[in-house]
């Protein structure tokens, strides 16, 4: 029962198990939820961010079990840690600037990190690389995905600065 538990967490239930692309269907998924949860549903950023921390802590410990026995040390039924990195970037999105965002602007953005969250964790640029390759546990298989929700956040605070020194 815990194992099957288990396996429904780290496969965003059974998301991961798609024969096709579940990781991108996993990261969709996550963009849909976040904005249903902040924009339709209009749950409180912190306890959205408690639900977070609760998720990405526990992520260890479930993605340890589920791979133990695993010679593939980051199958791509894993999913949650998709859940972790593309969420970085949608709640900062949500909690910046302190301002109510509209519907047609959170759609447009969530789909810009929907975007640059699957071509960093595809490309997987330094530090998101190393940490694919050199730790084959929990923490490597969360940790690619957290350096790649941060470099959509790098982008895109560049991207703002630039666009104010230009503009």
């Amino acid at each position: 029962m815990i194992k099957t538990l288990n396996t429904l967490f780290v496969t965003m239930f059974g998301l991961g198990k798609i024969s096709k692309i579940p990781g991108t269907i996993g990261s969709l998924v996550t963009a849909a939820l976040l904005y249903f949860f902040f924009h339709i549903m209009e749950i409180s950023s912190n306890i959205i961010l408690i639900v977070f921390m609760i998720i990405f802590i526990f992520s260890f410990y479930s993605i340890a079990e589920h791979i133990k026995e695993n010679e593939n040390k980051d199958p791509k039924e894993i999913i949650i840690d998709e859940f972790i990195g593309q969420s970085i970037p949608l709640y900062l999105y949500e909690i910046s600037h302190g301002t109510q965002k509209s519907p047609d602007e959170a759609i447009i953005f969530y789909g810009i990190c929907f975007v640059l969250f699957r071509f960093f964790d595809i490309v997987k640029p330094f530090p998101v690389s190393f940490f694919d390759k050199n730790f084959k546990n929990s923490f490597g298989v969360i940790m690619d995905d957290v350096c790649a929700g941060f470099y959509v956040v790098l982008s895109l605070i560049l991207f703002m600065v630039l666009n104010n020194y230009f503009i």
